[in-house]
């Protein structure tokens, strides 16, 4: 039993155990999607899975809320799989270890899955409550969407029947989301023919980690390490100071993350090694120092390997160190009317170098779709200087505001009638479904909110205790207030 299953409300958290219980890495959805089919047959519940994988559930209104418009409650049931370098853990296989650190959710040395289990949560506990007061309700959730959102662009015109939808994805407590960016993903490639080894040259493996790493549109304004730029930076200084050459690298693992760690073997004449060890301990120091206010204990590290049979040729190697401490990474423009907030980012996020062939991934956003474009082009741009081929996929375009949503007036009223506050109203610089499914399905009323979640898509995900009560009993009274049908 998990000490989660004590905290209130009660009925969300014991969902989201059940949840933690059942590995739903993106990518593998049988056995989420078959345990939420089954959870919502056995509740007597019109259930189904679409022609795609979404999972939709639907539940009547209760009497006397007939004449309410129709709620959609949606959610997606992948999460990102993260971890520390020495936590063992198959994420296809493994259930998530919480535990209680305060008034914060943790995981044991992985992503907790907060993003979006405690939406899930939520809607399988309206779902349960027969107690409850509201309209027409349908649960829609969403399979991959950490991978491409591929569950909301594949659903079809016709599957919704309600007129407002209430997306449970976001990460801060009394804020109503309104807007996203856009995004695009950015493939660049390159094959090469490898060279042998210089005989003679010993091999070491450079690998930096210790990073935050986080949400690469949340916490892309925070100024975290991208360790795929700082272990290029480091290598490149390397080649300059040391006879040595590059053999291959490697870092990150999903678009939608901040890597936290990378690592990279480098071949070295054994004559012009001296100080190397003091060089990577000096390195180390100096990055700290950088990052003291955001960082806390960035690793550089090296140790003796055995050599590889080849390496990359130098002017290929050279081409991508060069494109890797050129490109575009972070914020790139705030939003000119909304100077605190983010409009366009990249997220220098992939990086493989091995065995003859290069592949850098990069997630761009913004929520202005010009911007957008100009951003992919630059980056295509400085690949192609690099004799890399660039592919562009994956692109959508941001839900654009509406300040005079009637449910939007409704939950402000709500809100404030709940907590003695008004909620904070605001565009978000992360890819939420909303736009997406607002485009598949053109007409609906839609607010994104939810529980406060600290670095999602990181080990360090965590989940504020208090505001999941908050989140939830908004929820229910939000339910309770939809507007009548026209």
């Amino acid at each position: 039993m998990s000490t989660i299953l004590q905290l209130d409300p009660q009925n969300v958290w014991k969902h989201f155990y059940s949840l933690t219980q059942i590995p739903r890495p993106s990518g593998h959805m049988d056995k989420i999607t078959a345990f939420l089919l089954h959870f919502g047959k056995e509740l007597g519940l019109e259930s189904f899975v679409d022609e795609v994988g979404n999972v939709i559930i639907r539940k009547p209104a209760t009497p006397g809320m007939e004449n309410r418009k129709g709620v959609i409650l949606q959610s997606h049931m992948d999460m990102v799989p993260q971890k520390n370098n020495d936590t063992i853990h198959d994420f296809t296989k493994d259930p998530i270890e919480t535990y209680i650190d305060g008034e914060w959710v943790k995981a044991k040395g992985t992503t907790l899955g907060a993003d979006n289990g405690l939406g899930v949560a939520a809607i399988m506990a309206v779902l349960e409550d027969k107690n409850l007061k509201h309209g027409p309700l349908e649960a829609l959730i969403t399979k991959d969407e950490e991978t491409g959102m591929y569950g909301a662009f594949g659903l079809k015109p016709g599957t919704l029947e309600g007129e407002i939808l209430l997306n449970l994805d976001s990460e801060d407590e009394g804020e109503l989301y309104i807007g996203c960016a856009g995004g695009i993903d950015i493939t660049a490639t390159l094959e090469y023919k490898e060279e042998e080894t210089i005989a003679g040259f010993v091999a070491r493996k450079i690998t930096l980690k210790g990073l935050r790493g986080g949400h690469s549109g949340l916490e892309i304004n925070q100024g975290h390490g991208n360790a795929n730029k700082l272990l290029a930076r480091v290598l490149h200084d390397l080649l300059i100071e040391f006879d040595s050459q590059l053999a291959d690298f490697e870092g990150g693992n999903m678009r939608n993350a901040i890597p936290r760690e990378a690592h990279a073997t480098m071949v070295f004449n054994p004559e012009d090694m001296d100080g190397l060890e003091d060089y990577i301990k000096e390195y180390e120091a100096q990055l700290n120092a950088e990052y003291a206010s955001i960082e806390s204990n960035i690793t550089l590290k090296i140790e003796e390997v055995s050599v590889p049979a080849s390496v990359v040729p130098t002017a290929i190697q050279d081409n991508m160190i060069n494109v890797l401490m050129a490109c575009q990474n972070g914020v790139m423009r705030m939003i000119p009317t909304v100077p605190d907030t983010v409009e366009t980012s990249s997220n220098l996020a992939i990086v493989i170098i091995e065995g003859g062939k290069a592949e850098i991934r990069i997630l761009a956003r913004s929520s202005c779709d010009t911007m957008k474009d100009f951003l992919a082009d630059s980056l295509s741009a400085c690949f192609a200087m690099a004799g890399m081929k660039v592919e562009l996929s994956g692109g959508y375009s941001g839900w654009q505001p509406n300040v005079d949503s009637p449910i939007l007036h409704a939950m402000k009223l709500s809100y404030q009638q709940q907590f003695g506050v008004e909620p904070a109203v605001k565009v978000i610089h992360a890819g939420l479904e909303c736009g997406i499914i607002g485009a598949n399905c053109p007409g609906l009323d839609m607010i994104s909110f939810g529980p406060t979640l600290r670095s999602p898509h990181s080990p360090d995900e965590r989940a504020l205790i208090p505001t999941v009560t908050k989140f939830y009993d908004f929820l229910v009274a939000t339910l309770e207030q939809t507007p009548v049908k026209k």
